[in-house]
């Protein structure tokens, strides 16, 4: 999916150690408290937000040094029984699973089992010929590991987002037919695209290399350290959704329930709190070196504004979006520590589907600049 966001993105470029990777250990001292004029203020920059954008319900979460300062809930999880949202809900996170994605990946490079330069598909290479048919076409077998973490895996425009189409194929299916019939038209590394199926691909070679499924290697290899213990992949019908999980709403009638959800896990089937997510965030140098998180973190020369898994701002905050019909969301993590979320159960239709994130994120900005003592 594209992306967008005010402020950070346009001229960046690879950044310094010390200005991509904010530690949460470096701390001066523990963020202020809130008070109670200025929670109020929060809570009405929230509900405008639900009214600006005929949002029914909302989940936000602020954290500061792995320590989550704020958490709550407005609007409804399900307006026909009148629910209410509280911290405790669960939304889809659509594109925001990639960071997640990512992460676990770079456990596995870190333990000695793949490398940003290993070749995907091929014979020798880490996915072999398992999918499409050989002799592959040209430059399939050029892909490697790090140009579909940096969505330069050699697509061009003019191919529609195959994690859209076809969706009577399963997740072996689709891959063979994209090798086939739609494989990459330029070199690998050279033209970046914001490709949802790259990240399905990753999904599978995150299962290879591990030998476990990817949803219970991604658990056990980044979820639980973080302490995180709500995530899973969604279900793709209302009468699937999880205890907590919010009703989704789509713009005009749109069906949310349409797109198959657990097709899309590696690149966005993840469903989770908002505190998850800061939580995640907050944690990453739990799980990872400090010198993979610079790798992580920075972008890569054909594709500047995004990382691995990762935007990266002009200012050396992370952050990444996600919307499907139903849904939208945004994780940031700032170079002063500080990591919010905001996830809610709606968002507009295409052209315009990526004005609701782009108000939460103007949202979540207000929200922590309201809080006089937060310096972010």
């Amino acid at each position: 999916m594209a992306v967008t966001r005010r402020g950070l993105i346009g001229g960046i470029a690879a950044l310094a150690l010390a200005d991509v990777v904010p530690s949460r250990f470096a701390c001066a001292q523990a963020a202020a408290e809130i008070a109670p004029a200025e929670r109020a203020a929060m809570a009405d920059i929230a509900t405008a937000f639900l009214k600006g954008q005929s949002v029914p319900g909302l989940a936000v979460a602020i954290a500061d040094c792995g320590q989550v300062l704020y958490e709550a809930g407005f609007g409804f999880a399900d307006k026909a029984r009148g629910e209410k949202v509280t911290p405790k809900n669960i939304f889809r996170i659509a594109s925001i699973s990639k960071p997640f994605t990512a992460a676990a990946l770079f456990t596995l490079i870190e333990q000695g089992r793949l490398s940003l330069a290993d070749k995907v598909f091929g014979a020798g290479a880490v996915l072999g010929t398992t999918y499409g048919t050989t002799p592959y076409k040209p430059f399939v077998e050029d892909i490697t590991i790090d140009h579909l973490l940096t969505h330069t895996g050699g697509w061009q425009k003019d191919v529609p987002d195959p994690m859209f189409r076809h969706p009577q194929l399963n997740q072996a299916e689709l891959i063979s037919w994209v090798i086939d019939n739609a494989p990459p038209t330029v070199a690998p590394g050279t033209t970046p695209l914001m490709w949802n199926f790259g990240y399905t691909v990753l999904g599978r070679v995150i299962e290879k290399v591990s030998g476990q499924q990817y949803a219970d290697y991604v658990r056990s290899a980044v979820l639980e350290p973080c302490g995180i213990t709500d995530m899973r992949l969604g279900g793709k019908t209302r009468a699937e959704r999880v205890g907590g999980e919010v009703v989704y709403y789509g713009e005009g009638g749109a069906d949310p329930y349409r797109q198959d959800v657990a097709r899309m896990d590696a690149n966005g089937g993840w469903i989770g709190t908002a505190g998850d997510l800061v939580r995640f965030a907050t944690h990453l140098e739990t799980i990872l070196k400090p010198a993979t998180i610079v790798t992580m973190t920075t972008p890569w020369r054909a594709n500047s504004r995004y990382a691995r898994g990762w935007l990266i701002s002009r200012d050396g905050n992370w952050w990444h979006n996600g919307t499907v019909t139903g849904t939208s969301g945004i994780l940031v993590r700032t170079r002063s520590c500080f990591s919010w979320a905001a996830l809610a159960n709606s968002r507009k239709n295409a052209p315009h589907q990526f004005e609701v994130v782009q108000a939460l994120d103007r949202m979540m900005w207000d929200m922590v600049r309201a809080v006089k003592g937060w310096k972010v």
